[in-house]
């Protein structure tokens, strides 16, 4: 889980993401359309961040990728909606919207909360028989069968839940925390998405036909080393796992190297092979 670490929701990154969603579609920002792109890559947001999150992947990609980052509502240019609350509904919504934008290749990324959503977004479109991604992408979240090592906050008052976020994932930056009118919009929709995360039951099932990459960072407390390798048992096809530096917003601060490394697995239709720093291993999926 992410506490979402979130700048001011007046900065260029947010503004960005309210006046370049895609016409007609609340629930994607391309911060750099490219409607030539051989492979479209939707991008999920930590818990309480927005699709700006990903605003500066396009610098990292090459051309024959489009970065579609997925805005779900009550943040960014969907203040003014409901968050979710229910993890399922969450799930199905996204399906609803997203995939009549599934007709070229396309594939997911998603970072801790995000990334739970696009597992489970994955096996929707399967047991749907829908269009299947070429790549899912994981990113600082332990496997979904994996019990919780931690106890339920949602249900927090204010302070309390405010102050074991900060104390778990120092996910509030400084100048947010002291602002109460920014806190007064972000908590709100944080404490929705950890209730939803929260409510979250793992069901088994089939293992995913699609390659698996799981990424994990060597200073993250929220998914271990071998949390993040667990992931290989929900893929049938090849799984892989990479280490980055960082903490668990390694997603920010490691994006140079998680952005090189999609486009490596995703290979020739995402413009070939680049060379990266990361410390990979491939395993042959289940």
């Amino acid at each position: 889980m992410s506490a979402g670490r979130v700048g001011s929701p007046g900065d260029r990154g947010v503004r960005a993401a309210v006046s370049s969603r895609s016409a007609g579609n609340a629930w994607l920002f391309r911060p750099a359309p490219r409607p030539d792109a051989g492979v479209r890559l939707f991008c999920f947001p930590y818990a309480g961040a927005g699709a700006s999150t990903y605003r500066a992947w396009p610098e990292h990609v090459p051309d024959s990728v489009e970065i579609c980052a997925v805005q779900l509502p009550g943040r960014e240019g969907r203040l003014r909606e409901a968050p979710f609350t229910r993890f399922r509904d969450l799930v199905e919504a996204a399906v609803g919207a997203l995939e009549p934008h599934f007709g070229r290749p396309f594939a997911l990324f998603g970072h801790s909360m995000g990334a739970l959503v696009a597992f489970e977004v994955v096996r929707t479109l399967t047991a749907r028989r829908g269009a299947m991604p070429l790549h899912l992408f994981v990113s600082g979240r332990r496997a979904p069968h994996l019990p919780r090592r931690r106890p339920p906050i949602a249900h927090l008052a204010h302070d309390a839940f405010v102050a074991e976020v900060r104390r778990r994932y120092d996910g509030i930056p400084e100048e947010v925390f002291r602002t109460s009118e920014l806190m007064e919009l972000l908590v709100p929709t944080l404490r929705a998405d950890i209730t939803a995360l929260e409510g979250h039951a793992h069901m088994a099932g089939p293992p995913l036909s699609c390659p698996i990459t799981a990424y994990g960072s060597s200073d993250d407390p929220e998914a271990t080393e071998a949390e993040i390798t667990a992931w290989r048992e929900h893929s049938t096809g090849n799984f892989r796992y990479l280490i980055v530096p960082g903490t668990h917003f390694f997603v920010q601060t490691s994006r140079a190297l998680l952005a090189a490394d999609v486009v490596q697995a995703l290979g020739g239709l995402a413009g070939g092979t680049i060379g990266t720093e990361l410390r990979s291993r491939d395993q042959t999926g289940a």
